[in-house]
């Protein structure tokens, strides 16, 4: 025999969604008989005592519908909306009881709580004094208690706004926070306590007041377009875009966030083609997108900053150091940041300006300590600036830091044929003998590409004291050719 709980497992799923379909089905159907009204009363407060608020705002939905003049069923429905903090639709519901039974104090008590904490101070007066006088005396001190409290919130609410006017932010965003501990659906309040964020510099808590308001109106466009332009000042474009297309699924043709989400997406596209670029290496391409959006935007700081961070770092790789230093410094009076930084030492060490380099990576670390890049970068830049005062493979050979084996090569051959000590008597052959001996050097590193890393990293690998230094190095091996068959011989003496 099969017991019930070995039913398989599809067998219940199967069940269970076919009985909350014909459930959801005869809520949403509803009837106007009074058993099913108290039917679904009754659910609604199952559901409730068990915290399933959805659920029972979905059996107190029916009930009204089933029975629209019943006071009660819009009294639980309201008390739904109000654990669910939709106060709006809320007052709505009490609105309603009061206006079937005038004398159900309970509802007058609930919708003047909820219009104290909108900070509707006046009207929460009138529902408040008139349960203190119409009421038993435990819901009568209770409702005196409130009332007692308006006058002083509605004295800091002028304070604040006093405070306010006469430009004092941080006393009015001080005392707005107490009220709002008070009165937190008070969209007003809010938007407040935004603009004194603001003036104080402090956009990112002014965006989350923004945002609280927004939610506690509804078609609240307005709303949508500050959060946007704040996110866009922000340099936030992912962000402001997603606000700005809020205020256009409430108003599509909005003659202020339509031309503005038109000019958010447009850089946006360039900014995120910028860094398509730079992923696939185009620095070219990154350039190019990162100045169009300079010849759209002239004003937004960090919307700039972005654009010429991206060129300080574009030109670095594109090896156009001078314009890299450039827009790295410019960012910079924008907006200290650690990767600029280093991006600007990275141009300062590849135009073998090291002590700047040192300079600029020491700024990085003041921004944060452990930025791995500018710990790292500081030591290969003090070891360079070490290796300076030495010999230089690359200048020795007159190539850049970039150069290819094939450029190494090449320019190896001219500087060998022009040193050649075979050129030279007296006092120059010893001059180019020497001379000699650095190329040779010089194209044994560049060429090897272990050795060329250890070298661009601040190491010499042919430094006796590095311990680097290969035994049995001869740095006359490579001139073989000079010898055989080449247009040079010569022989070395040495005293």
């Amino acid at each position: 025999m099969i017991e019930s709980w070995q039913i398989a497992p599809a067998k219940i799923c199967s069940s269970w969604l076919l009985f909350l379909a014909l459930d959801l089905f005869s809520v949403s159907v509803g009837s106007n008989s009074a058993a099913d009204v108290e039917s679904h009363l009754e659910r609604g407060r199952d559901f409730l005592a068990r915290g399933q608020l959805q659920d029972a705002l979905s059996h107190y939905h029916a009930a009204v519908e089933g029975d629209p003049q019943n006071y009660l069923t819009y009294f639980k429905r309201g008390t739904v909306y109000l654990a669910l903090g939709k106060a709006k639709f809320a007052l709505l519901d009490f609105d309603k009881v009061l206006e079937l039974k005038p004398d159900f104090h309970s509802a007058r008590l609930q919708r003047g709580l909820v219009l104290m904490k909108q900070a509707e101070i006046d009207k929460a007066k009138q529902d408040l004094y008139h349960v203190h006088l119409n009421t038993d005396p435990a819901t009568s001190q209770e409702a005196l208690d409130h009332y007692m409290k308006l006058d002083n919130i509605q004295y800091e609410i002028d304070s604040s706004q006093y405070y306010f006017d006469h430009g004092d932010y941080h006393s009015a965003s001080q005392m707005l926070a107490k009220i709002i501990e008070t009165c937190p659906w008070s969209p007003a309040l809010r938007e407040l306590r935004s603009k004194c964020h603001l003036e104080l510099g402090d956009t990112e808590s002014a965006i989350m007041d923004l945002r609280s308001a927004t939610k506690l109106l509804s078609d609240n466009t307005e709303g949508f377009l500050k959060l946007s332009t704040l996110q866009y000042r922000l340099g936030k474009l992912s962000d402001s875009l997603k606000e700005i297309r809020e205020c256009l699924k409430l108003d599509p043709e909005h003659k202020f966030c339509f031309p503005h989400y038109k000019k958010v997406k447009k850089i946006e596209k360039l900014m995120s083609d910028c860094e398509e670029a730079v992923n696939s290496k185009d620095y070219g391409m990154c350039a190019e997108k990162a100045k169009k959006v300079l010849l759209i935007e002239d004003t937004e700081r960090m919307i700039i900053y972005l654009a010429k961070q991206k060129l300080c770092h574009c030109y670095l790789h594109n090896e156009q150091f001078a314009l890299s230093l450039q827009y790295c410094e410019e960012a910079l009076t924008i907006h200290r940041s650690p990767d600029v930084h280093c991006d600007k030492a990275e141009a300062y060490i590849a135009s073998e300006m090291f002590d700047d380099a040192i300079h600029e990576f020491n700024k990085a670390l003041e921004l944060d300590r452990e930025f791995q890049r500018a710990v790292n970068g500081l030591k290969r830049a003090q070891k360079l600036q070490k290796q300076s005062e030495r010999r230089d493979y690359y200048k020795i050979l007159n190539v850049k830091r970039t150069a290819s084996k094939q450029e190494i090569t090449k320019a190896y051959r001219k500087a060998a044929q022009k040193w050649h000590p075979d050129n030279f008597r007296g006092e120059e052959k010893k001059m180019a003998e020497k001379k000699f001996i650095d190329i040779a050097a010089a194209k044994e590193v560049l060429t090897d590409p272990e050795k060329r890393q250890k070298f661009d990293n601040g190491e010499d690998p042919l430094d006796p004291e590095s311990g680097q230094h290969p035994q049995g190095f001869n740095p006359f091996q490579h001139f073989s050719h000079f010898q055989n068959g080449g247009p040079f011989t010569f022989k070395f003496h040495f005293n």
